[in-house]
């Protein structure tokens, strides 16, 4: 039989109570290991020492963050890390922006603790991880046709291309594997923008898997 895999996760929280409970779980589970501080100066610290750390689970709001620019830091320092932000009360407009950034996904303090191992896998496996509920509140600010207005749904070849972008390919990339000009690639997607009322390409690509569309 393999032996699973180990990750190690840093679990970054001023409340102690789900600090723990978030760490218990994941040492109950197994295969994981886990490591708690309170601040944003002591996961610094920590993210700095000899064992380095799968993924990092980040409140938003404890001691020393500052929005965005914190978490921005953090992905620059630690290029290879996973982060997932933790939070209990974040705008999907924030989620979007930092996964533009390279935050690996959000998980809701409300989610419950049989589920948090499942997401916590899913994007140690290379995925992102969001609540239904997170596109649930994208999708309903789209005014999108949620009964399949002929005028909103995506061309195969607009479909092709969102997969392509899904994938993590450039406009240019895209442009050479379609035999196609980028200029072209890029009114493809602003067309795809459109439709889904999305406000850039990371946007799309959540909205378009909320859908079903990939």
């Amino acid at each position: 039989m393999i032996d699973q895999k180990r990750y190690s996760i840093l679990i970054a929280d001023d409340h102690n109570l789900v600090r723990d409970a978030v760490a218990e779980t994941l040492v109950a589970e197994g295969g994981f290991s886990a490591t708690c501080v309170g601040d944003l100066p002591s996961a610094l610290v920590a993210l700095q020492g000899t064992e380095p750390f799968d993924l990092l689970l980040l409140d938003v709001f404890m001691p020393g963050m500052a929005g965005i620019g914190s978490i921005q830091q953090l992905l620059v320092k630690h290029p290879d890390l996973k982060i997932v932000l933790f939070s209990g009360s974040v705008s999907s407009e924030f989620v979007f922006q930092t996964l533009q950034s390279g935050v690996k996904g959000y998980v809701p303090k409300t989610l419950p603790l049989r589920s948090l191992t499942s997401a916590l896998r899913l994007v140690l496996s290379g995925q992102v991880f969001l609540p239904m509920s997170l596109l649930s509140e994208a999708d309903g600010s789209t005014g999108f046709d949620q009964r399949g207005d002929s005028q909103k749904l995506l061309t195969p070849k607009e479909v092709n291309i969102l997969r392509l972008v899904s994938d993590g390919k450039t406009n240019k990339e895209i442009a050479w594997a379609l035999g196609a000009s980028e200029v072209t690639i890029k009114m493809y997607l602003r067309t795809v923008f459109n439709k889904l009322g999305a406000s850039n390409r990371t946007h799309a690509v959540m909205l378009a898997k909320a859908r079903t569309l990939l």
